[in-house]
This record gives structure tokens, C-alpha cells and sequence, in this order.
């Protein structure tokens, strides 16, 4: 759907111009952010190769790290991957001595996840370029930008977890 406006580019806030961008300018938007996340994923990457890891394990300790004692089911629901996927990762974690999980203290059915010393020590040397990068880019880019790009990425989300999403970001640990 294209939507013209009828008041002069010039009268135009630089926000409502950029309600107007050509199908070029959204192809490169679309490419950066391939970039980007290439760069943003490339050291934790270098490190979970170290480990026999991908990206889905890194995931799994990010979560589990924020939220301690997050259930089975929660961080199912987060990453929206399948249960047989999830099982696989989480077994390899535990194996590994970086995931425990304890059956729940309301409901024994559920299983709580937290990470162990080691789990821990993983997760801090997973995030601490990524929190470098995205800090340096906040830096660059100032604090309009930083709160601009904030409301771009919720407005990405899936408009029926949008409102969940945002209330576990601003939540973080439980």
C-alpha cells in the first residue's frame, strides 16, 4: 500500500518523510540489517564453534541467563522453535555442565532452567563483544537514533506478541 501526502517535502518532519520510502531504500534497510546481524552474531559465533555450538545454543544461555528458573515451556514459547529442537539443544547444555534444570517448586511437572557457574562464565564472554558493538553504535549514533531504532524494532515484532515481547524486554530478570 503507497500512500501519498499532499503537504511539500520541506513542511514535512524528517519522521513523517520517512513514512514515504521507496521500495530501493527499503531493500537496503533490509540489506544493512542482514549485515548487521552478520557482524553482531560473527564473535559469539568464533566462540560457540569453540564448543560444537550454534546460534541456537547461544540463544537458549542468553534467555536462560536473563531469566533464571524460566521454564521448559516459557523458553519454548520465546524462541518459537519445536520442542524436538529445543530438547536436542538443552541436552547438550546439560551434558556439558552449563544448563541445570530442577523440577518446578509450584508445579512438579514443569522443569526450571538456570545456568551453572560455568553456563554463566560462557553467557558473559558470549555477550560482552555484542554489548561492546551495540554500545559503540549507540554511542555513534546518538540518542535520538538509539530510542528511533528501539521503537523500529517492536514495531517488527508479530503485532499478537508484541506487547508480551516488549513486557520481557523491559522485565529482563524475573
Amino acid at each position: 500500500m503507497t500512500t501519498h501526502s499532499t503537504a511539500p517535502a520541506a513542511t514535512m518532519s524528517r519522521g513523517e518523510q520517512l513514512l514515504f520510502l521507496t521500495d530501493d531504500q527499503l531493500r537496503q534497510g533490509i540489506e544493512l540489517m542482514f549485515f548487521a546481524y552478520q557482524s553482531f552474531t560473527s564473535d559469539p559465533d568464533r566462540i560457540l564453534e569453540d564448543y560444537g555450538y550454534g546460534r541456537a545454543h547461544h540463544r537458549a544461555i542468553h534467555f536462560i541467563n536473563r531469566r533464571p528458573g524460566l521454564t521448559v515451556a516459557d523458553l519454548l514459547d520465546m524462541l518459537g522453535v519445536t520442542k524436538q529442537s529445543l530438547n536436542r539443544v538443552l541436552r547438550q547444555l546439560m551434558a556439558d555442565g552449563l544448563v541445570q534444570s530442577a523440577v518446578g517448586k509450584v508445579d512438579r511437572r514443569q522443569r526450571n532452567l538456570t545456568l551453572t557457574e560455568r553456563g554463566a562464565a560462557l553467557e558473559r564472554e558470549l555477550s560482552a563483544a555484542q554489548r561492546e558493538r551495540v554500545r559503540r553504535a549507540y554511542r555513534e549514533a546518538g540518542s535520538d537514533a538509539v530510542a528511533g531504532f528501539r521503537r523500529v524494532l517492536e514495531q517488527m515484532v508479530d503485532p499478537e506478541r508484541r506487547e508480551r515481547i516488549i513486557g520481557l524486554v523491559e522485565r529482563g530478570r524475573t
